[in-house]
């Protein structure tokens, strides 16, 4: 069979996509979260007199928290087969994606297992976000000290 042939063979039985589902899908998923993470903003900023500045940090690390409780319960596995990136591209994703790595290693221990390998991800999301935040930081000291910017 030529590479014609193969290529068109290929075609006719991989099953079609159906991509304004999924990205409809994606899109209502995504914004529930972020809807449920507003929500949870207000709560702060309501109840514990946080601003709306200071208010983000507690926001982020409950819905961290609640994303590995979903996954620890195995239902956040499910929100991410419906909503597919819709579910992974917030920070819910990076909660589930930690413990999801320290819940499949478990069998090797506390330390080895669910210890080493739950930092996998984590580990290189932290250290980029921190070189991000250095590089950023550094460009900006550099434009302030020579006047292209009043800060």
């Amino acid at each position: 069979m030529d590479r014609q042939a193969y290529t068109q063979l290929e075609q006719q039985t991989t099953p079609k996509t159906p991509l304004a589902l999924n990205l409809l899908k994606a899109f209502v998923t995504g914004g529930i979260i972020c809807a449920i993470g507003q929500g949870i903003m207000y709560f702060y900023m309501y109840f514990f007199d946080f601003t709306e500045r200071t208010a983000g940090n507690p926001t982020v690390a409950t819905m961290i928290f609640i994303a590995m409780l979903l996954t620890g319960f195995g239902k956040y596995k499910r929100i991410a087969q419906f909503g597919g990136a819709g579910s992974a591209v917030p920070v819910t994703g990076f909660g589930n994606a930690m413990i999801s790595a320290a819940i499949e290693h478990r069998t090797e221990g506390y330390v080895l297992g669910v210890g080493g390998n739950m930092f996998k991800l984590a580990g290189s999301v932290i250290v980029f976000g921190v070189f991000s935040a250095f590089v950023v930081a550094l460009i900006k000291t550099i434009l302030v000290k020579f006047g292209v910017v009043g800060w």
